[in-house]
């Protein structure tokens, strides 16, 4: 099954796509991009424990993406299962490694796998027909890249060290994205480790048995990745 990415879109703050067709099980992720701004109507959709968590951000930033990012995904969510935003109920699936149930997020009842990542003023949703992952990053400062390299693979700890210094903050973040939309895929999330699974800092990501990966182009400075199952 071959990785198809339809072309990114914008959704607006506050509004709901004019069409939303369910994705179906060919590779297909659909990708949104949505910004970050001010959404008054987003708090009235969220769930009791996204009230909680939303709440509990003490910096005014921080609580804006919170709001842009789920108020969207829940607008998203529910113009393509045919429901209201406020109904979209969330569950967690048994994570892969211990059967937890604190897995990777999905609706219940199905229909859609959708998978959601913000950096800075950037949020990322994609959705498919099968369990996928999206991470999007802003390119880091040198010496948090060059710190943060340290707990990737041996080999990725090896291109980097090749790199000029000017090269390596933009990929570092190509690589961390490819692993993060990977480890979100699974349900594992970053306890899978980051220095398990070989993805690379070049060009075109390594294959990974079972899933279909590839870069993805959102904005200058940002890097970004979907990981999709094969099935």
């Amino acid at each position: 099954m071959t990785l198809k990415i339809t072309p990114v879109r914008v959704l607006r703050t506050g509004e709901v796509p004019e069409s939303a067709v369910l994705p179906v099980a060919d590779g297909t992720v659909t990708l949104w991009r949505l910004p970050v701004a001010e959404d008054p109507g987003a708090p009235a959709l969220l769930d009791a424990e996204e009230r909680q968590r939303w709440k509990s951000l003490i910096r005014e930033d921080h609580r804006t993406r919170y709001l842009a990012a789920h108020g969207g995904l829940r607008r998203l969510l529910g113009q393509y299962l045919g429901m209201r935003a406020d109904e979209v109920v969330f569950v967690r699936e048994d994570c892969p490694l211990c059967a937890a149930p604190h897995g990777r997020p999905a609706v219940r009842g199905g229909g859609v796998h959708f998978s959601l990542s913000h950096s800075e003023d950037l949020i990322l949703v994609g959705l498919a027909a099968t369990p996928v992952g999206v991470d999007v990053e802003a390119h880091p400062k040198a010496e948090v890249s060059a710190l943060v390299a340290d707990s990737l693979h041996p080999r990725e700890r090896e291109e980097f060290a090749r790199l000029p210094l000017e090269a390596r903050p933009a990929a570092f973040a190509r690589c961390w994205v490819r692993k993060e939309a990977y480890l979100k895929g699974t349900g594992e999330g970053l306890a899978g480790g980051l220095d398990r699974t070989y993805l690379g800092l070049g060009p075109e990501p390594a294959a990974i048995p079972g899933w279909s990966l590839a870069d993805v182009s959102v904005a200058p400075s940002y890097e970004a990745a979907v990981a999709v199952a094969q099935r």
